[in-house]
């Protein structure tokens, strides 16, 4: 089993008791991301502004830290990260895509499987046959004149995740459009954590002072 895997596993019925639903765990090598979000009622639209609070974060992480160094699934020295989805969140159980429909999405098919990446307007969900239905706006980088709706067997699909409009490139040269927004998050630090030496470096530079060109 892997470490996210074990770690799901452990987490997964703790942060329910606080109402609070594992949507991911990202283990890089060096830190361990545990993503969550408050629980939805089935028929509770999504929405942007009342999503999980920086105090449950807070909360969630206060719960986990100590399960996990006592259980230790992850070896050695790890930063722990305990964040919100943002505003493209993974889509891994039949939950994430029911309250995903009518969403755009994109879809990264396992290997061999044909085409192999698709984006558009997620459809439906039919959770007994396990297939989902997207408009075919692009597939595979391309984009569709006509988009066709493509039946997807979920068991098929390696990743997928909702999609955000970011807007038009940026010009060269001028300000970055649509650029992206941190999600909430709170951090703690777990067996310790690696200094920061690029921000070290950028502010000793900041602060050194200007030579005289003549």
């Amino acid at each position: 089993m892997s470490i996210p895997e074990s770690v799901t596993e452990l987490l997964e019925p703790v942060v329910a008791t606080l109402d609070v639903e594992l949507l991911d765990v990202e283990w890089n090598g060096n830190s361990l991301r545990v993503v969550v979000d408050r629980t939805w009622g089935p028929d509770e639209v999504i929405d942007k502004t009342n999503g999980i609070t920086t105090q449950q974060l807070a909360a969630v992480n206060r719960l986990i830290s100590p399960i996990l160094d006592q259980h230790d699934p992850v070896p050695g020295r790890y930063t722990l990260e305990v964040t919100s989805p943002g505003v493209e969140r993974k889509l891994t159980k039949d939950e994430h895509y029911r309250r995903a429909i009518g969403e755009e999405v994109v879809i990264k098919m396992m290997p061999r499987v044909e085409p192999r990446r698709v984006k558009g307007e997620l459809l439906s969900l039919d959770e007994a046959a396990g297939v989902i239905e997207v408009v075919g706006d692009e597939i595979d980088g391309i984009d569709q004149a006509n988009p066709e709706t493509i039946r997807i067997e979920i068991i098929s699909v390696q990743k997928a995740r909702t999609s955000f409009n970011w807007g038009p490139t940026p010009k060269p040269g001028g300000p970055k459009a649509g650029a992206k927004k941190k999600s909430g998050s709170t951090s703690a630090s777990s067996k310790n954590a690696a200094p920061g030496k690029k921000q070290a470096q950028l502010n000793e530079k900041l602060n050194r002072p200007e030579e005289d060109p003549s």
